[in-house]
C-alpha cells in the first residue's frame, strides 16, 4: 500500500474521488442512517480500491450502469483507522455503494429531550470521522464534490455545508439501492427530502449536516443565523454576531473573494464538542460563543478565517495541521484588530500565548507535539489536539511579518491563497513557496527551527500592548494577596478577566480563590471562558467549595475546550482520590450526553491519570 496519510487507508496509486451522490434516510428512532453513496472517479481505475470505513454496514457494492454486484471485503478495526473497505474494479470510473451506519458512528450525535428541545442530530467530521458517515477516502489530501438526499421526518428540517435546492416529496428513484429495515419506506408518509449540492471540492471532513426543529434570523446580505426554533436563543445570537458581514468584508479585504456565496450560521445543542466548526456556506457554533458582548463574534471571525486558509488551502494531512489553523489563527485576529480595534486584537494574542505555553508543558514528555510539522504515525489526532498548532503557527507567521512587514506580508498572503486555492498542500510546498517569494527569508529566520523544531523558538514574541501587560501584572500581585480593585477592572470583560485568571500564579491557596470569588462572582459567570478558567484554579488548589459548579458546568455543555482542563484538573496528580471518584462518578452520568469525539477525549484522559 502507497499510503498517502497515516490516519486513511487511502492509497495513492488509485483514482481519487471526484464526486459522491448521497441519498440518506435518517432512521431517528434507532440513530441510524441507511444509505446509498454513487462515487464518481477522477479517472477509470483497475485493480485494487480501498475507501475508509468506522462501524458501518456494508450491504452490496455494485457497477451502476450493469447492476452487477463487485466483490468486497471489509477488515476488522483499526482502533484509530477504522476498517479497510477493500473491492477490485476492472476500467471502472464509478461504482455504487449501499450501507448503513451505526448507533455508535463517532461523527454523529443523535439527541432527544432533553438534550435538545425536539429529536436532533448532527455531524461532526473532523479530524477521521467522515468514515463513520459514507465510506470515502477520508483524507484531506483529497478533495471531492458531492450531492446529498436527506429523507427526514417532516415536522424537522436540514441544513448543510453545501447549497440547498430544494424540499420536496421523496420519489421512489430518489434510492433504489437504499437498504430500509422492514416496515420502513423511503416514501412514507410524513417524510420530507432536503436535497443539497456542493459544486465546489472540498475535503470530506467539511462533509456536514444536521437536522432539527429550527428556525432563523437574517442578520447580513450573505448570512442567516439556525438554531433550534427558540426565539430567546435565535434573537441573542443574531445579537451576538451582527457584524459578521463587517468581518466578511475584512477578510476579503485581506486574503481576496469570498469563494463560498453563502457564511450562515448554525447554533448547536450545548453538546458540540468545539467552539467552532468551519463547515463551509453553514458554520456550526456551541451556543457558549453567545455572550452578550459580541466578542462571541471572535470565535466567527476565527471560523471565518477558515474560509481562505483550512477550505480553501487546506493541509496534506494531520501532521501538517498547523497550515489550517495557524494561518487561521493569524487571520482571525487581523480580522478582530480591523472590526473590534488593536487592543482586543491584543488581549486574544495574550490569551493564547498562555494557551500555547500551556500546551508545550503539557506535551512535556512527548515534545513531538511541540512541532509544527510532527509524526503521527499510529497516533489519533483527537488525542494530540492542541493550542500548539494554532499559537506556534500564528507566532510563526507573525514571526515572518515582523521580519518583511506587513504590506509585503500581505501582498504575499494573497499570492499564496490564490497560488493554492482549491488544493491541499504540506510544510514544505509552504516553504518552498515562502522561500521563493521573500527571497533570503531563510538567512533572516529559521524555518527548520520553527516548523520542525520543539517548544517555543527564542523569536517568539510575547504581546506588548499596555492593556496585556497591566492585566498579566495585576495577576502576579495576587501572589501577595493582592485582589484586583473594582476600579482596576471597570469596564473588563469576559476576555479580560480569562487573561487574568490565566495568568494567576499556580501558588495560590484555596482562601484566596473564595476571597476572588466572593468579590466578583466569577464562580457564576455567563461567560464560559470565565467560569471554567476559575473553576480549573480552584480545583488545582484543592478548593472543592465550588464542586456543585464543577458538576452543572460538565454536565451542561460538551465543549471540549471545558470538559478536557476540568476533567484534567479533577485527576491529575498524586493526593487526588476525592477528585478522581468524582470525576468519574461526573462522567459515568454525563457521559451520553457528550458527543462521541468528547467521550474519546475524557477516555484518553483517565487512562492517563487514573
Amino acid at each position: 500500500m502507497a499510503a498517502v496519510d497515516p490516519h486513511s487507508f487511502t492509497d495513492s496509486r488509485q483514482a481519487g474521488t471526484r464526486h459522491v451522490a448521497l441519498s440518506l434516510y435518517l432512521d431517528l428512532p434507532s440513530s441510524t442512517i441507511h444509505a446509498s453513496a454513487l462515487f464518481s472517479l477522477q479517472t477509470s481505475h483497475s485493480g485494487p480500491f480501498y475507501l475508509d470505513t468506522r462501524s458501518l454496514t456494508i450491504h452490496s457494492v455494485i457497477h451502476p450502469k450493469t447492476q452487477t454486484p463487485i466483490p468486497f471485503s471489509l477488515s476488522d478495526p483499526d482502533p484509530i483507522k477504522g476498517s479497510l473497505l477493500s473491492f477490485t474494479l476492472s476500467d471502472h470510473s464509478s461504482f455504487l455503494i449501499s450501507y448503513s451506519t451505526s448507533p455508535s458512528s463517532s461523527a454523529l450525535q443523535w439527541l432527544l429531550p432533553p438534550q435538545s428541545s425536539h429529536p436532533f442530530v448532527y455531524t461532526q467530521c473532523q479530524s477521521i470521522h467522515a468514515r463513520s458517515v459514507f465510506p470515502c477516502q477520508d483524507t484531506p489530501a483529497l478533495r471531492i464534490q458531492y450531492s446529498a438526499l436527506l429523507n427526514v421526518p417532516s415536522q424537522l428540517s436540514a441544513v448543510m455545508a453545501a447549497r440547498h435546492v430544494e424540499r420536496r416529496s421523496p420519489k421512489h428513484d430518489d434510492a433504489v439501492h437504499v437498504v430500509l429495515p422492514d416496515g420502513e419506506s423511503w416514501c412514507a408518509q410524513g417524510r420530507i427530502v432536503e436535497e443539497f449540492v456542493m459544486e465546489q471540492s472540498v475535503p470530506p471532513y467539511l462533509f456536514a449536516f444536521a437536522v432539527g426543529e429550527l428556525g432563523n434570523r437574517e442578520v447580513g446580505p450573505r448570512t442567516r443565523v439556525y438554531a433550534e426554533n427558540a426565539a430567546a436563543v435565535l434573537d441573542s445570537a443574531a445579537a451576538e454576531f451582527a457584524g459578521t458581514e463587517d468581518m466578511i468584508r475584512e477578510g476579503e479585504k485581506l486574503f481576496g473573494p469570498y469563494e463560498w456565496e453563502r457564511f450562515d450560521l448554525l447554533v448547536l445543542p450545548p453538546s458540540f464538542p468545539y467552539g467552532g466548526m468551519e463547515n463551509p456556506r453553514m458554520v456550526f457554533l456551541t451556543p457558549t460563543v453567545i455572550k452578550g458582548d459580541a466578542t462571541g463574534a471572535q470565535v466567527v471571525a476565527h471560523e471565518l478565517a477558515h474560509s481562505w486558509t483550512g477550505n480553501l488551502i487546506t493541509n496534506k494531512t494531520n501532521e501538517h495541521f498547523w497550515l489550517n489553523e495557524g494561518f487561521t489563527t493569524y487571520a482571525e485576529r487581523r480580522i478582530v484588530e480591523a472590526v473590534q480595534g488593536e487592543q482586543r486584537a491584543a488581549l486574544n494574542i495574550g490569551i493564547g500565548w498562555r494557551g500555547l505555553n500551556e500546551d508545550v508543558e503539557r506535551f512535556k514528555d512527548n515534545l513531538e507535539f511541540t512541532k509544527l510539522k510532527n509524526n503521527q504515525e499510529g497516533i489519533d489526532p483527537d488525542n494530540v489536539y492542541s493550542q500548539v498548532p494554532y499559537e506556534k503557527g500564528f507566532q510563526f507567521l507573525w514571526r515572518i511579518e515582523r521580519q518583511v512587514g506587513r504590506p509585503a506580508f500581505d501582498e504575499f498572503l494573497k499570492k499564496y491563497i490564490a497560488t493554492f486555492k482549491f488544493k491541499s498542500i504540506d510544510t514544505e510546498t509552504f516553504l518552498d513557496f515562502l522561500k521563493a517569494n521573500i527571497p533570503g527569508i531563510e538567512n533572516q529566520i529559521d524555518l527548520l527551527l520553527w516548523t520542525e523544531g520543539t517548544g517555543i523558538p527564542p523569536d517568539a514574541y510575547e504581546p506588548e500592548s499596555t492593556a496585556y501587560k497591566t492585566i498579566v501584572s495585576l495577576a502576579n500581585e495576587f501572589t501577595n494577596g493582592r485582589m484586583p480593585r473594582e476600579d482596576e477592572v471597570a469596564g473588563w470583560q469576559g476576555q479580560e478577566w480569562e487573561l487574568y485568571l490565566d495568568n494567576l500564579p499556580k501558588s495560590i491557596e484555596a482562601s484566596q480563590v473564595i476571597d476572588l470569588d466572593s468579590r466578583y462572582k466569577l464562580s457564576e459567570s455567563k461567560d464560559y471562558e470565565v467560569k471554567v478558567s476559575f473553576l480549573q484554579r480552584a480545583i488545582s488548589c484543592g478548593c472543592k467549595t465550588y464542586y456543585n459548579e464543577v458538576e452543572k458546568t460538565l454536565k451542561g455543555v460538551g465543549r471540549m475546550k471545558y470538559l478536557r482542563p476540568l476533567y484534567t484538573a479533577l485527576v491529575k496528580g498524586s493526593g487526588k482520590e476525592d477528585g478522581k471518584v468524582f470525576a468519574k462518578r461526573i462522567f459515568s452520568e454525563a457521559r451520553e450526553c457528550y458527543h462521541p469525539i468528547a467521550q474519546g477525549v475524557v477516555e484518553a484522559i483517565f487512562a492517563k491519570h487514573l
